[in-house]
């Protein structure tokens, strides 16, 4: 009796480890066939302190699966997009409206972040900061000895855009007057003015920071009382990409809604990922007047009246 008890209770347990066995099985099908049924997103961005917290949005999407993908300039994000290589990017204003201006098939869904522009000159040069009649002197002793004046930014960002209008502003012809250095990774930027190769230079926070805490150079003046203002980066993707996934789009767009709404309240996490983005170690925050301002908005530039 005692046996057929033993084996009855082995068969009811064998079986019960069978179906539990079929139930975890199923379960875990079913896991995976919801994860690969979840809509997928190429997200690009560029590296630079406005855009490593891009890095943030994927884990704060809920029913899309994005794949963030990193590229050295916005321009490089904005051709990824334009070839279909990604579904949405991050990209410039500038870049925005050229590409519209090329004929490009682009549509702004979001805003993402304003500001974070600084114009620097080297350490030794003898000139305060905002002081525009002595930069324009110098330019001027430049000129009678024969020597250009180096401007330089990362070609066709913000701050490339930035910079020719504060100093379109101030009577300054940034095609005439000076001569244009393209540095197209922002990283570069100190280098270049440690070693004299530019007279002054528009960079992008962190990298403004760091030239300023270095000691490599320092604050000459904000380039925001122009045209495009404080505006800098913003969300755009293609015409098709809004007409076959509208739920993935709206989804990505609520993501980074998320995320602005979150950098408002906390940087911490933005700062984070500046530092894994880019291998800066943080010393000190960025200038206030320095610091990226979070947007969800898209915004047009403001007219300026030409200078006297």
């Amino acid at each position: 009796m005692q046996k057929q008890d033993r084996k009855s209770s082995s068969g009811l347990f064998l079986k019960a480890a069978a179906l539990a066995a079929v139930l975890a099985c199923g379960a875990l099908a079913a896991g995976s066939a919801a994860a690969q049924s979840k809509p997928r997103i190429k997200l690009a961005y560029a590296k630079c302190a406005h855009c490593m917290s891009m890095s943030m949005v994927p884990a704060l999407a809920q029913n899309v699966e994005i794949e963030g993908i990193n590229f050295t300039a916005g321009s490089d994000a904005l051709t990824a997009l334009v070839s279909k290589s990604v579904d949405i990017a991050q990209v410039t204003y500038l870049a925005y409206v050229s590409g519209l201006d090329k004929g490009f098939d682009l549509v702004a869904v979001s805003g993402q972040v304003n500001g974070g522009s600084e114009m620097l000159v080297g350490k030794d040069t003898k000139l305060a900061s905002d002081d525009w009649a002595g930069l324009k002197k110098l330019i001027a002793e430049y000129k009678a000895q024969g020597k250009p004046f180096r401007i330089a930014a990362s070609r066709g960002n913000a701050q490339d855009l930035h910079m020719r209008g504060e100093l379109a502003g101030h009577g300054i012809d940034p095609s005439k007057d000076v001569q244009f250095v393209n540095i197209p990774n922002p990283s570069d930027h100190a280098a270049a003015l440690s070693r004299g190769e530019v007279e002054l230079i528009c960079s992008v926070e962190p990298f403004a920071s760091q030239i300023r805490m270095t000691g490599v150079g320092k604050h000459f003046a904000y380039p925001y009382d122009q045209a495009a203002g404080r505006l800098t980066n913003l969300i755009v993707t293609r015409s098709d990409v809004i007409k076959e996934h509208p739920a993935e789009v709206k989804e990505t767009v609520a993501a980074v809604v998320k995320l602005v709404d979150g950098l408002q309240k906390d940087k911490q996490g933005w700062i984070n990922s500046i530092v894994k983005g880019t291998g800066l170690v943080p010393r000190s925050p960025p200038r206030r007047s320095t610091t990226p301002i979070p947007t969800t908005a898209c915004t047009a530039p403001r007219p300026r009246p030409s200078p006297a």
